[in-house]
């Protein structure tokens, strides 16, 4: 497998409007995603017959495991891209040809690309939170933020937070110990010494906090509660969340509730598949016509 520092390669523009495109979701329990919607409505604003396929791993039982099959089929089928989810996004690094510098640091992928016979990864989780991020709070405080949740999505989050908005401080909490260090070991050696420390106690991390970033699956419909003590939050700290079903979570109403300034996860939902229909197709979507449809999906939804 080799880097691919230039992604000009894999910005071809998608094929005439006449030819079908045919793009998808590989994961487990992804019936509710609102992805194919919003990739979907957003092809036809630009006159493209795209079709988003799910590829639920849950329908049959299957995990990881099922990856190189479903890989080989994809390539048969002709897809022109596909978007990788839990727990997909680093079993599938080995099947693929090519990583983005972006993937290949993060080392996990959640987009991938079919260009002549050829899978690139690339990963939009962490540019997506960035761009939501600078959308809602364009002047927040980065000198000390802290990250709950060193997983896939954390991740991707933790090299945004340093490498693209630049934050002072990164602190990472996680249950697992061995995943922080490990995720800032890398962070460090990649942005440098001190950018990045892990802390396992939640208090001690949000000690001088300016920020906190929530990036577990806590707070989803069915893992509903808080991923930290209510009493640790304070109303000078700004709160970016990235569970968005339900899009009001029980750790937004209680940052709201004291004041603080919060970034709903529906920012990041947007924000990947922004980057993801850029890589798809070639062309370039319109970010703010994708997130009215996407809360006009929601809406309808009832969430």
């Amino acid at each position: 497998m080799t880097t691919n520092a230039n992604t000009d390669r894999v910005l071809e523009r998608a094929s005439p409007a006449s030819q079908k495109i045919l793009v998808g979701l590989i994961g487990s329990g992804i019936q509710r995603s609102l992805t194919p919607a919003m990739h979907e409505e957003e092809a036809r604003h630009h006159g493209l017959r795209l079709h988003y396929q799910l590829i639920d791993l849950d329908r049959t039982g299957s995990g990881a495991e099922l990856l190189p099959t479903l890989m080989t089929a994809v390539r048969t089928i002709g897809f022109a891209g596909l978007n990788i989810t839990y727990p997909c996004k680093q079993a599938v690094l080995p099947l693929l040809d090519e990583l983005s510098e972006e993937a290949a640091a993060m080392g996990a992928v959640n987009t991938v690309v079919l260009r002549d016979g050829r899978f690139t990864g690339h990963n939009t989780d962490g540019s997506g939170w960035a761009w939501g991020f600078r959308r809602a709070l364009p002047d927040a405080d980065l000198s000390r933020v802290v990250l709950l949740g060193a997983g896939g999505a954390g991740a991707a989050i933790a090299h945004a937070v340093l490498r693209v908005l630049g934050a002072g401080q990164l602190v990472v909490n996680d249950r697992e110990a061995d995943k922080s260090a490990e995720l800032v070991a890398t962070l460090n050696r990649l942005y440098g010494a001190g950018r990045a420390v892990a802390e396992g106690v939640q208090a001690a991390a949000l000690q001088g906090a300016t920020g906190l970033i929530h990036a577990t699956p806590t707070g989803m419909d069915k893992l509903p509660g808080l991923p930290l003590p209510e009493a640790l939050l304070r109303p000078d700290l700004w709160v970016s969340e990235i569970v968005y079903f339900p899009l009001e979570t029980a750790l937004l109403k209680a940052a709201r509730r004291l004041g603080c300034r919060t970034v709903d996860g529906g920012h990041m939902a947007v924000g990947q598949a922004v980057g993801a229909f850029r890589l798809f197709t070639g062309f370039e979507p319109d970010a703010s016509r994708m997130d009215a449809h996407f809360r006009r999906l929601l809406i309808e939804r009832g969430n």
